[in-house]
């Protein structure tokens, strides 16, 4: 099986090539190509089985059977000035629409299209709304989160237009996504060794999460769902646990695992002083749960967060 990844070398992309070529899908071993802007530099960490340009890209003949698309800057990076906006825009349709132009030329067409998305669709739900948000579920409120994570499907949704025998398109919704290394984890690990780690705000947020040992697992078995099943060309699915907490319960799991105290508490408004309108992704959030991949059968393995911090 030959899969193509754009966003391969990032903290999802690694981990999902390295299970792809260990365990390949129901058994079938898998290439995987990744599509890179700085290609020299990623061969050189030997993950991906091949590695290819954007310009390569627009004139391979080269099939691949499934296309998973993640390129995309981290929304949480840095703070969100309109050069910023427009480059988190840029980082995610650029590469959306080369992979669009790239089914729309080739003869053999993939079977499959999974491409990236987040649960910031959902937009702003309150801490005190108990409502849990599914596939079906609208927008709550929009804000840019919502707006670049809409602009993003709707373009991977052309994929469905190309051709008159529709290439199925799978957006994967992700939360937050917790592994012991890298990630939000990486980022808070320092203060929270150094016992200045604790809850944001009120701490009562909700965040839906994800280990990143499952999202992986997800991913891999929404391909195998899509090989083995007629699926809608057209699947929603959130990449969540489907148990969300709270803030201050993911601090708790947090001083857990390191054996740190977490007494600290960071304020509201100097965490919106600290990163402007970026701050909605630390002091909101919702409460997404995995509806499609549990009717379908899909088991977490990571019930809680400091099972997912432990793996």
């Amino acid at each position: 099986m030959k899969i193509l990844i754009t966003g391969g070398s990032g903290f999802l992309g690694t981990a999902l090539t390295q299970s792809l070529k260990t365990h390949g899908v129901k058994g079938d071993t898998a290439s995987v190509t990744w599509v890179s802007r700085s290609v020299e530099k990623e061969k050189t960490k030997n993950i991906a089985d091949d590695v290819i340009s954007y310009d390569d890209l627009a004139s391979t003949d080269q099939t691949y059977d499934v296309i998973i698309n993640l390129a995309g800057a981290g929304i949480a990076d840095s703070r969100w000035t309109d050069a910023r906006k427009q480059e988190l825009f840029d980082s995610r349709l650029k590469p959306t629409q080369a992979v669009i132009d790239y089914i729309e030329r080739i003869g053999n067409k993939p079977k499959l299209l999974i491409s990236g998305s987040a649960i910031g669709w959902y937009g702003i739900q309150h801490e005190n709304d108990p409502t849990a948000l599914d596939e079906t579920s609208p927008v709550t409120k929009t804000d840019f989160a919502h707006e670049i994570c809409q602009a993003w499907e709707q373009l991977a949704l052309t994929a469905q237009g190309v051709v008159t025998d529709a290439v199925p398109v799978a957006i994967v919704r992700t939360g937050v996504v917790i592994a012991p290394e890298g990630g939000m984890v990486g980022r808070l690990i320092t203060p929270f060794k150094m016992g200045t780690g604790g809850k944001l705000g009120n701490g009562q947020q909700i965040m839906s999460w994800i280990s990143r040992t499952d999202w992986v697992r997800a991913v891999i078995f929404i391909i195998e769902q899509n090989l083995t099943h007629t699926l809608p060309t057209q699947q929603i699915y959130n990449l969540t646990n489907p148990t969300p907490i709270s803030n201050a319960a993911f601090t708790d799991a947090m001083g857990t695992w390191l054996h740190r105290p977490t007494v600290m508490t960071l304020p509201a408004f100097v965490v919106k002083t600290m990163f402007g309108e970026m701050s909605t992704l630390l002091l909101d959030g919702q409460r997404v749960v995995p509806t499609a991949l549990l009717n379908k059968g899909f088991e977490f393995n990571d019930l809680t967060v400091l099972d997912a911090l432990k793996s």
